[in-house]
């Protein structure tokens, strides 16, 4: 892990980052108007490469509103053969960096009719359906607890701050549970009927990791999904990556405008 920051820190010098900004599947255009430093997974000590179309697989260390932050251009994914180890190990420096916040977004697929694709979803819980944990293995109590509590895994404050951002901003903002797969398949009719019994509002391949090891870390944490679609069997349409990122670039305005709101507030 030292290596990692040691050789983030030659390339950032003395910038410490205090919020991290995980961006999903077609939210990669949030840091176009940001200057700043960019550097590839792929360049980074211990670092896996992102292999996701869509995915720039960058660092991005920028400051906005006065506020600094550590942006992944893309993320990594258990369906792209890495360990759930693998997928966490950003957020583990981020938090030796400095970072006290963490904000995950994500695409993801409807399990309701009445949350429609382009809409927005803070997530208020989750459903890990994957049969993984990060948290498997040896732990380090440096880092955190052996049996960390997971009853307040998206900070309840930071809930209520970003829907007072989204009320200001007059954007649509719904509130719902998130399931993991591992993807990288779709889900099925039959297993979309059953999440939608199990209390979940959207379907997707990510975030829960990043969410378990950053209250592990004792980090607060936001989670905010956009709908792209509606999952299997809720409409007849065929699901694909393509349409995930089109609808990313259509809810690209409302996105930036809601996380800008975000960060001004934090």
């Amino acid at each position: 892990m030292q290596l990692t920051i040691d050789f983030i820190k030659q390339k950032i010098g003395d910038f410490t980052p205090e919020i991290a900004l995980i961006l999903g599947s077609g939210l990669g255009e949030f840091t176009k108007n940001l200057k700043g430093v960019q550097i590839p997974y792929c360049e980074i000590p211990n670092f896996k490469c992102s292999t996701v179309e869509g995915h720039k697989g960058s660092l991005f260390f920028a400051e906005l509103f006065g506020k600094k932050l550590v942006i992944m251009q893309g993320r990594l994914h258990f369906y792209e053969g890495y360990e759930m180890q693998d997928i966490t190990y950003p957020i583990k420096i981020f938090k030796k960096l400095g970072a006290k916040t963490l904000i995950l977004t994500n695409a993801a697929g409807s399990l309701k009719k009445d949350l429609v694709p382009s809409s927005l979803m803070l997530i208020k819980d989750h459903i890990n359906f994957t049969g993984k944990n990060p948290l498997i293995g040896k732990n380090d109590s440096a880092l955190g607890e052996r049996f960390p509590d997971m009853s307040d895994i998206y900070t309840s404050s930071l809930r209520e701050l970003v829907k007072t951002c989204a009320v200001e901003e007059n954007i649509g903002l719904e509130e719902g549970v998130y399931l993991m797969t591992t993807g990288p398949s779709y889900e099925t009719p039959a297993e979309v009927k059953m999440f939608g019994a199990f209390g979940a509002d959207a379907v997707g391949m990510s975030t829960v990791p990043e969410a378990i090891v950053s209250n592990y870390l004792g980090l607060q944490t936001i989670g905010i999904s956009l709908i792209t679609n509606y999952a299997s069997g809720i409409s007849k349409e065929k699901l694909s990556h393509k349409e995930v990122v089109e609808m990313g670039n259509i809810a690209t305005e409302k996105f930036t405008k809601l996380v800008n709101s975000i960060i001004n507030k934090l």
